[in-house]
């Protein structure tokens, strides 16, 4: 019994011990080839995004500079910055499709890199070499910094594949770690949603917060509406199952929302503060949810996950740097400075310059409402002394302070 029986058990074995062998170098060296590709156009992607936005932002300068009555969709510049920011955008959403969503989400540091250099290339002031390199020693040492960050990403990020099929992508939805995860970050969501409106709490990390945690879900989706058009592109058609349409439509709806929050904190808070700080958190919840829904770092050896770490965090240095290093836009002053208003002569209150008060019931350019005063329509009574310059023969004109009627 036991001899015959064993030639049938070595027939059984024999295949699932061939399929095994054969199907796991495959499946690394395509992995790798994978990676590449992904890491690649994502670069590619974000280069493009970044020139497209400067010949934008450059086309709206250059019709502001002179008096070119055209409007700004009217120029050739424009529009070839618009088609390059649609072929970026095409990149970094294809990038998806091949390589894991941890290894992609970091490479938005490519943008920073390549928007700083394109600051220094075109700047139009004259600088000594001295204070050049003073003046930008930040600006190169981050992108120093967030090269090397890259490198590591790309070399030591996870190698995990799946094909991006419906039955996956359902399977992974109704996992336990990722409604797990889910319902962490509906309740954390939540919890920053009410201090944002109700309490006024407009922190840029709040703000920035829910934008990362919205982005988290915008980049999953993502991740399979692209995966799933790949896979029905190479013959396995994907776009029949109800998962797909489920994924385009939270996509459409998180990106529009975590817009309107970006918009909201640009009305706050400086530029290079939001890019800064925008890229470390959302890098981060994207990083968390692409590990709890994909699985990306299952299999990983320790090194691997430590080393993609230490990138990421040489990333988050050289993207803080570069931002650091930007100007800051000087704040508007809410009254006008009355002894520089031209035409007019200097006025002065026994030698000291007059500003309006904030509290009278007259003001010269403040921000202040005064619709509630009685007087509003009152004449300012601030003492004017006559300053005569040049020869003593020649009187100064004579100033006076015209009275307003409420009809006026």
């Amino acid at each position: 019994m036991e001899g015959g029986n064993s030639p049938n058990l070595q027939l059984q074995q024999l295949p699932l011990a061939t399929a095994a062998v054969s199907v796991q170098p495959h499946t690394d060296s395509f992995s790798y080839k994978e990676n590449l590709i992904g890491a690649l156009l994502a670069i590619f992607g974000h280069l493009v995004i970044s020139i497209a936005l400067n010949l934008q932002k450059y086309s709206h300068i250059r019709l502001a500079g002179s008096k070119d009555p055209r409007a700004y969709f009217k120029t050739k510049t424009w529009w070839c910055g618009l088609f390059l920011l649609v072929l970026g955008e095409l990149g970094v959403f294809s990038s998806y499709a091949f390589a894991p969503l941890s290894l992609i989400v970091p490479l938005s540091a490519v943008s920073v890199i390549a928007s700083a250099i394109i600051g220094i290339i075109f700047i139009k002031e004259k600088w000594k070499p001295k204070d050049f390199l003073r003046r930008y020693v930040l600006s190169f040492v981050g992108c120093g910094l967030a090269i090397v960050g890259t490198y590591l990403l790309i070399t030591f990020g996870p190698n995990s594949h799946e094909k991006m099929t419906g039955e996956n992508i359902t399977r992974h939805l109704v996992s336990w770690p990722f409604l797990l995860y889910m319902l962490v970050e509906i309740i954390v969501f939540c919890l920053l949603l009410y201090f944002y409106k109700e309490k006024n709490a407009n922190y840029i990390v709040v703000i920035l917060l829910l934008v990362a945690l919205l982005g988290s879900m915008t980049v999953v989706t993502v991740k399979a509406v692209a995966g799933m058009i790949v896979v029905s592109i190479q013959g396995n058609l994907q776009l029949d199952y109800p998962i797909f349409y489920i994924m385009l439509v939270c996509m459409i709806a998180t990106a529009i929302f975590q817009a309107t929050f970006l918009a909201q904190a640009s009305q706050l808070y400086d530029s290079s503060q939001i890019a800064s700080i925008g890229y470390i958190l959302s890098t981060t919840a994207a990083i968390t949810a692409g590990a709890t829904f994909y699985l990306d770092f299952t299999g990983e050896d320790v090194l691997h996950i430590c080393m993609f770490a230490l990138g990421c965090l040489i990333a988050f240095l050289g993207v803080f740097l570069i931002t650091r290093n930007r100007k800051k836009s000087v704040p508007f002053e809410p009254y006008i400075s009355m002894d520089a208003m031209p035409g007019m002569q200097n006025m002065h209150d026994k030698g000291i310059a007059v500003q309006p008060d904030l509290k009278a019931s007259f003001s010269y350019g403040a921000l202040e409402n005064n619709d509630n005063m009685p007087e509003i329509y009152t004449p300012a009574t601030l003492p004017i002394v006559q300053e005569q310059h040049g020869s003593k023969g020649v009187s100064a004109p004579p100033y006076r302070v015209l009275e307003h009627s409420k009809k006026e």
